[in-house]
């Protein structure tokens, strides 16, 4: 376990580490990969990486260009093993294959002793190429019985068994593949619905990683004209505005490389975006902000502070 800011004194560190040591299994998060990417990293002429047989990637959706930034830059004989799970389930749903193909922007497999599935919004199961929810049908070890806390067991039912009756639902928006592997698209939760269209945001921020001006971004769902509008936060990199230009060819990468549908009808720059302590993007505490609501549960925020960048937004009344 490194304990400490993986790009000093360089964004290769955790590399030499590899080298030096001689790491097999390298466990990252999608969102240190596409940082390398932005920063358009150079890993493979300077390390031999001989040792490293796995790397894996969790914590957000692992975009295909990362897949490709990982076989290109890093290592063409690795095993990329993208996972998807939780802190509550102390593990996986979805996870690799170290036998089998692995196929740009999916996830293998399901993890032995989960019965994964893809529901519709009304509990049927979906085939491949239909999105919808990622739901575990049966019972799995690592379950757990309750929350810590008071009301522990009906805060636990209500987080997980609200949805479908007797059925785990995981809150992650997925798609089975004609591969056999799940595509995560982002938190259900958190899903856009222009039109009535179901978008996940997933699908917009791998479009974002083509954009080098652009660090990070953060979508959200915003209730506008008796309908829903998608808005656009972007962090930049340092001496960069967003003007006009560069705003018409973010929705312009967006629109070509997703679909119209996908396209932000507001974009603006933010200087930083709250996340989780594990690092995720808070997209729904941002929502909530934007539509003058309370976030009730600042604590689990690394930088609760970032919240006030999105209250009474001018451009968003």
């Amino acid at each position: 376990v490194y304990d400490g800011n993986p790009a000093h004194p360089s964004l290769t560190r955790l590399f030499s580490l590899i080298d030096d040591i001689g790491i097999t299994f390298f466990g990252t998060s999608a969102k240190f990969i596409e940082t390398l990417l932005k920063a358009e990293a150079t890993i493979a002429d300077r390390h031999g990486l001989a040792s490293m047989r796995t790397l894996a990637s969790t914590g957000s959706p692992l975009s295909p260009e990362g897949f490709a930034f990982v076989y290109d830059e890093i290592a063409a004989d690795v095993h990329l093993l993208s996972m998807s799970g939780g802190t509550d389930l102390c593990g996986c749903l979805v996870s690799g294959d170290p036998n089998g193909p692995v196929y740009s922007g999916q996830i293998q497999r399901p993890v032995l002793g989960m019965a994964i599935d893809v529901f519709d919004d009304v509990g049927r199961s979906v085939g491949p190429g239909v999105q919808g929810e990622l739901v575990c049908t049966k019972a799995f070890p690592s379950m757990p019985l309750t929350f810590l806390g008071g009301n522990g067991r009906d805060r636990y039912l209500a987080a997980y068994f609200e949805r479908f009756d007797n059925v785990w639902h995981q809150g992650d928006f997925a798609e089975w593949t004609h591969q056999g592997g799940v595509v995560i698209h982002g938190r259900s939760d958190a899903t856009l619905n222009p039109g009535g269209v179901r978008i996940g945001t997933a699908e917009i921020y791998s479009q974002l990683e083509k954009v080098p001006e652009v660090l990070e971004g953060l979508v959200i769902g915003q209730i506008y004209d008796a309908d829903t509008r998608i808005v656009l936060f972007v962090r930049l990199r340092e001496g960069v505005e967003l003007d006009t230009t560069l705003a018409d060819r973010i929705r312009l990468t967006i629109r070509h490389g997703a679909t119209p549908r996908h396209v932000p009808a507001v974009v603006l720059a933010v200087d930083d975006l709250p996340r989780t302590r594990s690092g995720k993007i808070a997209e729904i505490a941002v929502r909530e902000i934007v539509h003058g609501r309370s976030v009730n549960n600042q604590s689990a925020l690394a930088n609760p502070e970032a919240l006030a960048l999105f209250e009474n937004l001018p451009e968003l009344a």
